[in-house]
């Protein structure tokens, strides 16, 4: 029997609660059928000082340029000059080749840990190139390819997993958990997305100096359910201020798919509408079209029109980390499935297209970037690994601190011996 309230009847029926499911687990057949994908040159361009509004739609389509048969085709199409594109594949290829040879390095116990960027070269490596210097990039841990393309030393970059004595944040990070000012790539943060924050208020910043440089926010579909994502949306909605806020949304959160973060939006970029922020998404294995979507965003927040949202739709083909076995919750084939393709291959096919590459000419290029990456390699390691060579003085994790010593730290250098 019902029970009575003192507004009305309680119903027999109990609540429920719900909680997403993936729809494959390992072992069954990978389905993307979910994964709504436009035409590429279906998406039409709009006008960089478009009214929010007037795009709504965009925050629930793909922008694509590359087509099946490895043309671009349609309004976003042709910013890149062939020398460009040649660019933008060697700095994938190289990101490729440098995680492939750090991988082994941590299976050989040559640093203690590492993350590759397998599937999403092209996002981190053609935003770089829309960029200009000064600008500044808050990333998570899986955008090495922003200081690839920006032309970051290999060797600092091996010597900082190493955490060796040439490591030029002298082990006070996790391997990977990079940083370089001058390469406008903020420093890492192992907690999630308190990097989203930090970049609206640099952004903000650059304003109130009347400066002329921009800020990109970085965070991954999983950490968008994290506050710090929401008050960064607050902020840099309220303030307009001069960021690209990019989530990359490579569908596994760690082990977790991508539809606990995602809410009832239906997607990623959906969640910046309610904030009066414009939202695109776009194919994040199309070099092109990343390049496109990011020089529209930047000339907005340059030109003061204020923040965009880009949410970048990939697939993280790799485990998490190298602490991470993707084989425990997700099909082994999933990722030969992924209906986006691969982006250093869809990028040769177009160059191939285009008369400007060839099946040899990448072959000699992955055999010189090999040779570069194991040049680089053999060059850190004299310097020392995780277990063996030199280390960072303790010393070191005294200075830098504050730009004056204070005496309690002097006191604690003197007692440790230096």
């Amino acid at each position: 029997m019902s029970e009575e309230t003192g507004t009305g009847t309680r119903p027999e029926t109990p609540l429920s609660l719900h909680v997403p499911e993936p729809a494959v687990r390992p072992g069954d057949t990978p389905d993307f059928s979910n994964v709504t994908i436009a035409r590429a040159g279906q998406v039409p361009r709009p006008p960089v000082d478009v009214a929010p509004d007037d795009i709504r739609d965009m925050a629930f389509s793909i922008i694509r340029v590359l087509n099946r048969d490895a043309v671009a085709v349609g309004p976003w199409a042709g910013l890149l000059t062939a020398e460009e594109l040649r660019d933008g594949l060697k700095h994938m290829m190289t990101l490729r080749a440098f995680d492939a040879r750090m991988m082994i390095a941590q299976r050989q116990g040559k640093t203690s840990f590492y993350m590759q960027n397998l599937g999403e070269e092209a996002i981190a490596c053609a935003f770089q190139k829309a960029l200009t210097p000064g600008d500044m990039n808050f990333p998570t841990y899986r955008q090495a390819g922003l200081l690839i393309a920006a032309g970051y030393p290999l060797v600092d970059m091996m010597n900082q997993i190493y955490s060796n004595e040439k490591d030029p944040l002298k082990g006070r990070q996790l391997p990977i958990m990079y940083s370089s000012r001058d390469h406008g790539f903020y420093s890492i943060s192992g907690n999630l997305a308190t990097q989203f924050i930090q970049a609206v208020g640099w952004g903000m910043a650059s304003a109130i100096k009347g400066d002329s440089k921009i800020s990109a926010a970085w965070i991954g579909d999983g950490s968008t359910a994290e506050s710090d994502f929401h008050a960064g949306l607050v902020f840099a909605s309220t303030y307009k201020a001069p960021v690209v806020l990019n989530i990359v949304n490579n569908q596994w959160a760690i082990s977790t798919f991508q539809g606990i973060a995602r809410g009832g939006s239906g997607t990623f970029a959906a969640r910046g509408l309610g904030f009066g922020i414009p939202s695109l998404r776009v194919d994040g294995n199309d070099y092109l079209a990343v390049f496109a979507v990011a020089k529209w965003a930047i000339e907005r927040a340059r030109r003061n029109l204020g923040p965009t949202l880009i949410e970048h739709v990939t697939y993280r083909v790799g485990g998490h980390s190298t602490s991470d076995d993707p084989a425990a919750y997700r099909p082994k084939t999933e990722s030969d499935a992924w209906p986006l393709g691969d982006p250093v291959m869809r990028l040769k096919n177009h160059l191939i297209e285009l008369g400007e590459w060839s099946d040899e000419r990448h072959t000699q290029a992955e055999a010189e970037i090999r040779d570069e990456i194991i040049t680089a390699q053999k060059e850190a390691e004299k310097h020392g690994t995780l277990h063996s060579g030199q280390h960072p003085s303790v010393r070191d994790m005294f200075e830098g601190v504050y730009a004056e010593m204070p005496p309690h730290l002097r006191r604690q250098r003197q007692q440790a011996g230096y």
